[in-house]
């Protein structure tokens, strides 16, 4: 059972390197981003608050993303499995509250991966990307956002011992090796 979060500024690769991690070791991956996209795609009522947000770059609010992890986090093969949670939680908030819910399932988490890449990269990769939501902008404000209500959980996991930091910069099967060790299993 592998129980573990990505942390890192958007485009660092977090979704890339959780994919191939929950493949890998049938885990499933928990994408935060790609719920809320679907919601916004479907037209729901979450999804147009949640694209109201999104457009502006900035977060969709704790009680919205806490619940669809709530419900994520009692379904079947996370029991069995663990979990790789992408793009979650975001702020400090969000973090205690995982806390408690993990505590209230019986689970505590293994280890939080940090990919660290610098702003330029991010800007770059970013634009490479497409999206309609990736101008730079956009991108520039999110990396702000990202500063001011992110980074304070490098500390928090820290101090918890739970914190590896990756180098999210090079080749992808040498930072899933990394990765790998960190987790503590065997690539």
């Amino acid at each position: 059972m592998i129980k573990v979060i990505f942390l890192g500024p958007p485009g660092a690769g977090k979704g890339t390197q959780a994919v191939r991690i929950a493949e890998k070791y049938d885990v499933p991956h928990i994408a935060t981003g790609d719920i809320l996209r679907a919601a916004v795609k479907e037209g729901t009522e979450l999804g147009k608050l949640a694209k109201s947000y999104m457009d502006k770059g900035e977060l969709v609010p704790d009680d919205v993303i806490i619940g669809i992890i709530r419900e994520r986090l009692s379904q079947d093969d996370v029991k069995k499995n663990g979990f790789i949670l992408d793009g979650f939680p975001r702020t400090l908030p969000q973090a205690e509250a995982l806390d408690e819910l993990l505590k209230e399932i019986g689970m505590e988490l293994d280890k939080v991966i940090y990919l660290n890449v610098e702003d330029e990269e991010i800007v770059k990769r970013l634009l490479a990307r497409g999206r309609a939501d990736d101008r730079e902008d956009v991108i520039r404000n999110r990396l702000e956002v990202y500063r001011k209500q992110t980074a304070p959980l490098i500390d928090y996991y820290t101090s918890k011992g739970l914190l590896a930091e990756i180098n999210g910069v090079g080749d992808i099967n040498e930072i899933t090796q990394k990765i790998e060790k960190a987790i503590g299993v065997n690539g």
